[in-house]
């Protein structure tokens, strides 16, 4: 029986290089080469430098990383765009990724002991998109809204995709008339029931930006402007709010024994108040005053729906 486990090995490696790597900062390869011989990653067995040299050039196909050496001193190797890593890119999540997919598939022995979220449908979609998206070729979709029982069919010219809780999305700007002033649509692709990549070709605006279509977004909302959010956080909901943070913008400017104040310059649309009202009494709107009196608003229907049914 083939062997299976060499592409999965194979990756293994280079992410335990880029980890190694990254957790030294800087590192010469005789040191590089003595963590890799005490892992059992290694099977005893030396870092050869060529190979070595060989993964560099594979982690910078595949990851977009490049393991660069300094040149002097004691001629250690550092990622020269260590930045990628941590930031909300491309390279990051495909690091990430493959990482915990690494991990899982080298823990197939306990698969019943790992527990995954399901992912709705709609990634069939994801790649024949890209391609489009590569080619800066015209889609014809076939889409049915959850607000419309009635499905449709039109040509897009897709410029990005956003991966918001789990779900794709598609930001495409329809090639009809009505829309040449307007701004691209988003479209979930787990509402997309058929997709076409067309043989007409767009051209990509010079000026569009999609880091800065969704600035300020928590989510993939943006009809709303751009403004600070002023949030009270309980003591015990602030440790997870440090931790994860509820937006790349959030600063903490007042911390005590009691609760936390956190700000954000953030579109304060329909996804991040549903965000605001998941943890309940932990957190609390002081500002601005138009979003505090919206979520008491919903905090009072939602309180008269459950009391009327318990009377």
């Amino acid at each position: 029986m083939a062997n299976n486990n060499t592409g999965q090995n194979t990756i293994s490696k280079y992410v335990w290089v880029i980890k190694t790597i990254h957790r030294h900062k800087k590192i010469p390869f005789k040191e590089l080469n003595e963590l890799w011989l005490r892992d059992e990653i290694s099977m005893g067995e030396q870092l050869p430098k060529r190979t070595f040299d060989n993964w560099r050039y594979a982690i910078w196909d595949i990851f977009g990383l490049n393991i660069v050496n300094e040149q002097k001193g004691r001629y250690r190797y550092y990622i020269e765009n260590e930045e990628d890593i941590t930031d909300n890119g491309l390279t990051s999540w495909l690091y990430s990724t493959m990482s915990v997919a690494n991990t899982l598939s080298c823990s197939r022995s306990i698969k019943e002991r790992i527990l995954l979220e399901n992912i709705p449908s709609g990634q069939e979609f994801l790649q024949p998109i890209i391609e489009a998206m590569k080619e800066n070729r015209l889609l014809n979709i076939t889409y049915k809204s959850y607000w419309s029982d009635e499905k449709c069919s039109f040509d897009v010219k897709p410029y990005c995709v956003k991966l918001f809780k789990q779900r794709w999305y598609l930001v495409a700007q329809s090639t009809h008339p009505f829309y040449d002033d307007k701004p691209p649509m988003i479209y979930s692709l787990d509402r997309i029931l058929n997709l076409e990549i067309k043989q007409v070709t767009f051209e990509m605006p010079k000026d569009w930006n999609s880091q800065e279509f969704f600035e300020g977004c928590f989510g993939i909302c943006r009809s709303l402007d751009v403004e600070v959010v002023k949030l009270k956080v309980s003591a015990q909901q602030a440790n997870y709010t440090r931790d994860l943070k509820l937006h790349d913008t959030q600063e903490e400017i007042e911390r005590n024994g009691n609760y936390s104040i956190f700000t954000y310059c953030i579109r304060p649309e329909f996804d991040f108040q549903q965000e605001l009202l998941r943890h309940g009494e932990d957190i609390e709107v002081l500002e601005p005053q138009w979003l505090r009196e919206e979520i008491a608003g919903k905090i009072e229907r939602m309180n008269s729906v459950y009391k009327s049914k318990i009377e």
